[in-house]
């Protein structure tokens, strides 16, 4: 129970760091005279960061250790959190969140963790447990940016970020175990690079593309360009020695299915993440909005993300009984009937509330089942790059999500008001919901794993988030 204490506040500690600074980038961009294209890569650089360094810290976890390398990357983000804070410029702050985007290294090294040193039947239900992290720190992060951003101001945000990475970081080093498997191996430098050219560009030009429009020649031309380069990266890693990401790995039709999945269903999270705290600030006068702060705006999202900590260890249980590919079916098909239902009915307060807890739900299942799939699919030994590529390509998803979802509100802006019309969030929730519930289909070409589950005696066990007493205290 103690470990995997230390590890949920070293996955949250990141998980936060993806929303918090979201209800503060208006005021940034007023504080150093920049616009939304410019402030946009306070947000663009760390996914990208995350996406680049997140399979390179799960080879390295592989290759040196998983603990060792959780320390690691715990005080690189506690550094970035730092350089922020203090950080008195956009190119400032914007370095300091490609440090903290290091942190994505965090996700497949607790997973890893917990496979190596966890009694079988508790690896399920904890490893879904940390994966709901990645949803609750989204939506707690936007409470407590709001709260922080009206009561102090955005530097504590960073101080925020900075002080969980540290006490993760010092706990991790006292009280965790190393894992004792071990992969010799090397870092593919040169398919870590490529791979950073080819998300960068097209995810540089998604964040222009309100800017320069989503059918421009700049935006289409970067979007190819960065796409080839994608596909130059699969063709350079399937030939190289110790590659970054083993592309016959990621072909097998089980975790190909999962990671496109997760893609989609992180597309419809971030899009509810975006559009409910804009929704509900909006003011009275536009017929839709309720005119309420940004601290209270986290509190309309504060049941959602307490219930994904529920949907979590539920998903460990009926991926022990059933198999992970049903949670993961019902975690996206959930997901996206509570976006529909935003879409379809949002008028007042508490319709916001119960259809984001019943989607909430559907996040949680899906995002604990994420790992179990992967893990089921591939050998011990490639856990942590396997994982560290499911995480990335959640963060690809997140970044669709935020941006097609801004996009779409921008397109109904009203020159009057500078708000976007009613029509328009409609608009935004259906589009998370559709992808969302495509997720869910996606989900059923899982092939199932055919390994065995546990009686179902053990399989009730394996839910619950309590230690065994027949177990060692500090798992």
């Amino acid at each position: 129970m103690r470990t995997l204490l230390i590890l949920g506040v070293a996955a949250l500690s990141f998980a936060l760091a993806q929303t918090t600074l979201v209800p503060a980038l208006a005021q940034l961009a007023e504080e150093f005279h920049t616009d939304a294209s410019g402030i946009a890569w306070v947000l663009t650089g760390y996914l990208i960061s995350a996406a680049v360094f997140t399979p390179i810290f799960g080879r390295l976890g592989d290759m040196f250790g998983k603990r060792r390398l959780l320390v690691i990357a715990l005080f690189i983000f506690a550094a970035g959190s730092t350089f922020s804070a203090l950080g008195d410029s956009v190119p400032a702050i914007v370095a300091g969140r490609i440090l903290q985007g290091v942190g994505g290294g965090i996700f497949p090294l607790c997973f890893g963790i917990i496979r190596d040193e966890f009694p079988p039947e508790r690896v399920s239900s904890s490893i879904g447990l940390i994966s709901a992290t990645a949803g609750i720190g989204g939506g707690l992060g936007l409470i407590l940016g709001g709260l922080i951003l009206d009561n102090a101001s955005y530097h504590w945000i960073f101080w925020l970020g900075a002080a969980m990475a540290l006490l993760a970081a010092i706990a991790t080093m006292l009280f965790v175990h190393e894992s004792p498997t071990r992969i010799p191996a090397r870092v593919d430098v040169r398919g870590a690079i490529v791979l950073a050219i080819g998300l960068s560009i097209p995810m540089y030009a998604i964040s222009q593309a309100n800017a320069w429009g989503w059918t421009s020649a700049k935006m289409i031309g970067l979007t190819v360009a960065g796409l080839l380069i994608l596909a130059f990266w699969v063709w350079l890693e399937s030939r190289t020695e110790d590659p970054l990401a083993d592309v016959s790995l990621l072909a097998k039709p089980a975790v190909a299915m999962t990671n496109l999945a997760t893609m989609l269903v992180g597309f419809g999270m971030f899009g509810s993440f975006i559009l409910i705290p804009q929704l509900v600030e909006a003011p009275e006068v536009t017929g839709y909005g309720f005119g309420l702060t940004a601290t209270q705006a986290g509190l309309v999202m504060l049941p959602g993300a307490l219930t994904m900590l529920f949907a979590g260890p539920l998903s460990g249980s009926l991926g022990s009984r059933f198999g992970n590919r049903l949670p993961m079916v019902l975690g996206c098909l959930i997901s996206g009937i509570g976006l529909l239902g935003l879409g379809l009915d949002h008028g007042s307060t508490l319709s916001v509330v119960l259809w984001n807890v019943f989607g909430s739900i559907g996040i949680g299942l899906a995002f604990a089942a994420m790992p179990n799939l992967i893990m089921e699919a591939v050998p011990l030994e490639q856990t942590g790059e396997a994982t560290g590529i499911n995480a990335l390509i959640r963060s690809v998803g997140s970044s669709l999500g935020s941006q097609v979802t801004a996009s779409i509100l921008t397109a109904t802006i009203v020159a009057s008001t500078s708000l976007p019309t009613g029509d328009g969030f409609t608009t935004a929730f259906l589009a998370a919901a559709g992808m969302s519930i495509v997720a869910g289909f996606v989900a059923m070409l899982i092939p199932a794993s055919g390994k065995s589950h546990l009686p179902v005696g053990e399989e009730i066990g394996a839910a619950s988030i309590l230690p065994d007493p027949a177990q060692a205290p500090d798992r």
